[in-house]
């Protein structure tokens, strides 16, 4: 097992913190780790693509657990997979669709790991069909305190603590999971623009129930009559037999090409408000009024992004932060102050998703409830950013929502019980399996989870 010391951020790149990163390669020397952790404790770390300070421990211990990174089984039948925590998303396409599975839930980028999904709960553009990853969880090994190895399964309440627990109930060491079957790695993609926010909700309520994806950019930076203008698009897996003769030749195929990477430094003139505005321009007007069924393959339909490798240095030197909300249905008057607020404020913003929650999932700690959810970066340096944000954090717990924990780098914690009212069972919990605090984390720390 390799042990060095070194500084870590969240994707973000802001408040770097150091700490003794060991990295396992069997789940004994896990188990070893975290019974020798310390009084700082330890958290597990898989890709670092949590944006905040959720995988980070200062001055304690942090468990890169890339290196457990075995698919151990696969029922091609069920579609069922059993896997090391330490998996990758992407690794799990590599191997599944050519045997015509898909993962259950993706977000935006496929370089996140099993772990690292479970413990963050993370959704994607099918949360109103299909919920959050842990629904397809049909059972996980847990690593606790003691060093002893528990099966966790859906329905108990430590596993509902573990799920979107931010690794804070123990070291998730491997999964079963529940995929879903296609018959081809492309997808056909609807495309229709809103003209302002009302526009949008509306087209949301009126057709997403006949789509397994949806997700709209929106462009934070129109004002007026065109505050919450977005470019809407849906996508489904497209059945073999719907396939051009050129595609259906290799129609499992999966082969996601990266670009070059990103840039180390982007210069400040690029990081105003003036490039961010003329770029909503050009990718509102460039999207399609209406278009049906375009072909895309999986990695263009999901992680476009992916394909610039550390595309989180484009936020320049001082790194970014990642926002993301929910709000209830009946809250729609709580959603549009707060775009009205993001547009008149001129924040520079350009990877602004807005996207209709179904109905949550049982994790304790887990972000989507019914309602809708807003996600934005923004500049890390932006003058007033905390007092700003924590403004919209007000408005919505007042209104019942909540923040995404994964994501978050600054709430205050005198709003986390508001926003989430199983927090006191999972203090409870966390007390008495890990009386001693074998698990912690910055995050852990600075919310007094």
């Amino acid at each position: 097992m390799s042990v060095d010391t070194v500084s870590l951020t969240g994707w973000g790149r802001t408040a770097p913190t150091t700490a003794l990163r060991f990295r396992p390669r069997s789940y004994e020397e896990a188990a070893a780790t975290v019974r020798g952790c310390g009084p700082r404790g330890s958290i597990a770390r898989g890709l670092g693509r949590a944006h905040g300070d959720a995988a980070q421990n200062a001055g304690g211990s942090v468990l890169d657990m890339t290196a457990l990174n075995r698919i151990r089984t696969v029922d091609a039948g069920a579609g069922l997979v059993v896997c090391d925590a330490g998996v990758s998303l992407h690794r799990l396409m590599e191997v599944l669709l050519p045997l015509g599975w898909f993962v259950p839930v993706t977000p935006t980028t496929r370089y996140v790991t099993v772990g690292g999904a479970i413990g963050a709960d993370i959704h994607g553009h099918n949360q109103h069909r299909s919920g959050s990853f842990s629904r397809h969880v049909q059972e996980l090994e847990l690593l606790t305190a003691e060093g002893e190895i528990r099966t966790v399964r859906p329905g108990t309440g430590l596993f509902e603590a573990t799920a979107g627990g931010l690794g804070l109930t123990g070291v998730i060491l491997s999964a079963t999971l529940r995929c879903h079957r296609v018959t081809s790695s492309w997808m056909s993609v609807d495309t229709e623009r809103a003209v302002d926010l009302d526009d949008l909700l509306e087209r949301l309520c009126a057709g997403d129930h006949r789509y397994r994806y949806s997700a709209a950019w929106i462009d934070l930076r129109a004002r007026g009559r065109a505050t919450g203008r977005s470019v809407l698009t849906r996508g489904e897996h497209v059945p073999r037999y719907a396939l051009p003769a050129h595609a259906r030749r290799t129609p499992l195929a999966f082969r996601p090409g990266p670009l070059p990477a990103a840039p180390g430094l982007v210069p400040e003139a690029l990081l105003g408000g003036a490039p961010a505005t003329l770029f909503n321009e050009l990718r509102y007007r460039g999207a399609p009024r209406y278009r049906i069924g375009e072909l895309q393959r999986l990695a263009t339909f999901f992680h476009p992004l992916d394909g610039l490798p550390q595309w989180n240095r484009v936020h320049g030197r001082a790194g970014s932060v990642r926002y993301q909300f929910v709000v209830g249905p009946g809250q729609e008057e709580v959603l549009r102050r707060i775009v009205r607020r993001i547009s008149q404020r001129r924040c520079p913003t350009s990877n602004a998703v807005l996207k209709r929650f179904g109905a949550g999932d049982p994790g304790w700690l887990s972000f989507p409830m019914r309602g809708w959810t807003l996600a934005l970066d923004l500049p890390a340096a932006l003058p007033g950013l905390a007092r700003f944000l924590d403004s919209l954090d007000e408005e919505v717990a007042a209104a019942g929502g909540r923040v995404c924990l994964a994501k978050d780098s600054r709430l205050r914690p005198e709003l986390l019980t508001a926003m989430y009212p199983r927090l006191a069972d999972f203090r409870s919990l966390r007390a008495e399996l890990d009386p001693g605090g074998a698990f912690r984390s910055d995050l852990s720390r600075r919310l007094s989870l």
